[in-house]
This record gives structure tokens, C-alpha cells and sequence, in this order.
């Protein structure tokens, strides 16, 4: 079978029995597929489902581990543009079937899990992931419009600005991005104070924020409403999405 994935490449599978995975909800999708016994390798920040912990660690996100990959020979490598690094997948794709996502929008994970299941040949439990998505987010209920600041890291501070899944989530769920840089900006206190947000969310991912940090931002801006959220919810693009809204909504508890 021959694909184009969601960054342009021509992708040839022959077989899907021997499946690495370098992102961590992509992993999580292919478990809940059904995949388990063929996945054979997965990244050390692979958390979920448990079970993936038990698959040959390949290195992180971007530092692949080579040896270990070429050992497993894999039939099928599963990567992201943003969350691996250029140089290794340009690499692997000179030996192996490369097929990589490009996520901005839930619609973008969509025609990921849509093509993940077209490869794999697990359609039947794919679409059943979607329409399980889909219902969950027919039940989602809109936040108050506050203006947001997401951040995503310390020293330096950084925020998820526009055109990032995040930024997508904020708007899906009725908040309004305090940012208007794309990307990852990096911010100064004096910066955060400028931008003035009524709601700062503090994700628990990549950097584990803690009541702390709550603590050092509240003094800086001491107008807004400070939380500790669950970074997955928010940039976690594969089946997670079943759990997204249900969650989204216990905000409103969060922030009443």
C-alpha cells in the first residue's frame, strides 16, 4: 500500500507487523487500536498505556536511539513533525516506511487517526475511535471567553501561542489566547504583566509545574486566576480526545 501523509511524503507499507512509535499519544492510539503485539518500540516519554513500557525504548522524541531501531527493523515508523527532530527522520526514512502526522487542529487528528488505521488495517477500530471522539465533544460545554495564557515552561518562561494544537484546544473549549505570537514565544515577567490575562494554566507537561509556581505568578500578575491543568488533555492529539471534553468541562468547577 502506498499513502501520502500529512506532511506530503509517499509512503510505502508493505506490512505493519513490526511498528515503532516516536510520539506518545500516536503510542497510546495504536494500543487502543489493537495493535499491542505489533508494536515493537516506542520513546521513553511512551507513558500510556501501561503496557508500552514493557516495548524497546528508542530514545526520546528527538534524540533517536539508532542501534536500537535499526536491531528491531521495523516494517513501520510512526513520527510527528513538530514533536520529532528533522535531521533523525530524514535519516530513518532512507531505510524504512516513514509515516508522519502534522497536528494544528482537532480536524488534523482526525485525518491522522483516519490514516494511522488505513496503514495499520485496523479501520473498524479507528472509526469507532472517532465517533466515540466526536460524542464526547458534542457534550463539550464552552468556558467562560477569558483572555488565556497557557504556559508550557520556566526559565525562561513559555506560553503556547497561535497555530498549536493547544492553542486549538483553548478555542474549542471557549477561551481566548492571550498570545498572539505563533508557536512556543519564550516571556519575561514584565511581558506576562503587559499581557494583562484573566486565566493563567499551568500544564503539567513538558514542564511539571506545581502550587509553587502557582504562588511566584500570582504576585506577578495578581489579577488573574491561576491552575494547574492537565497538560495531556491539552496537546495529547491520538484516542486521549475520548477523555478531552469530559475533563474540559470539570474545569468549570476549577475556575468557578
Amino acid at each position: 500500500m502506498t499513502v501520502r501523509d500529512q506532511m506530503g511524503f509517499e509512503v510505502t507499507v508493505t506490512s505493519a507487523q513490526r511498528i515503532i512509535s516516536l510520539v506518545p499519544s500516536q503510542t497510546e492510539l495504536l494500543f487502543d487500536l489493537g495493535l499491542a503485539d505489533r508494536i515493537s518500540g516506542v520513546t521513553q516519554f511512551c507513558v500510556h498505556p501501561e503496557q508500552a513500557r514493557s516495548k524497546a525504548i528508542v530514545g526520546g522524541t528527538k534524540n533517536f536511539r539508532f542501534d536500537v531501531i535499526h536491531r528491531l527493523q521495523p516494517d513501520l515508523i510512526i513520527g510527528n513533525k513538530e514533536e520529532n527532530y528533522e535531521e533523525g527522520i530524514l535519516a530513518l526514512q532512507k531505510q524504512y516506511p516513514v509515516w508522519m502526522s502534522d497536528i494544528g487542529t482537532r480536524k488534523d487528528a482526525i485525518g491522522m487517526i483516519t490514516g494511522i488505521s488505513k496503514i495499520t488495517a485496523t479501520v473498524e477500530a479507528g472509526n469507532a475511535i472517532l465517533q466515540s471522539i466526536a460524542d464526547e465533544f458534542n457534550h463539550l460545554s464552552l468556558l467562560p471567553p477569558l483572555k488565556t495564557l497557557y504556559l508550557i515552561w520556566k526559565k525562561p518562561w513559555m506560553a503556547a501561542g497561535q497555530n498549536t494544537f493547544i492553542h486549538a484546544m483553548l478555542e474549542e473549549i471557549g477561551l481566548v489566547n492571550a498570545l498572539k505570537e505563533a508557536r512556543y514565544p519564550e516571556l519575561t515577567d514584565k511581558i506576562i504583566q503587559l499581557l494583562s490575562p484573566q486565566l493563567i494554566l499551568l500544564s503539567s507537561e513538558p514542564y511539571p509545574f506545581r502550587e509553587k509556581h502557582m504562588a511566584e505568578l500570582q504576585q506577578c500578575v495578581p489579577q488573574a486566576k491561576i491552575c494547574l491543568v492537565d497538560g495531556e488533555m491539552f496537546s495529547w492529539y491520538g484516542s486521549r480526545l475520548i477523555k478531552a471534553p469530559g475533563y474540559f468541562n470539570s474545569l468549570r468547577h476549577q475556575l468557578s
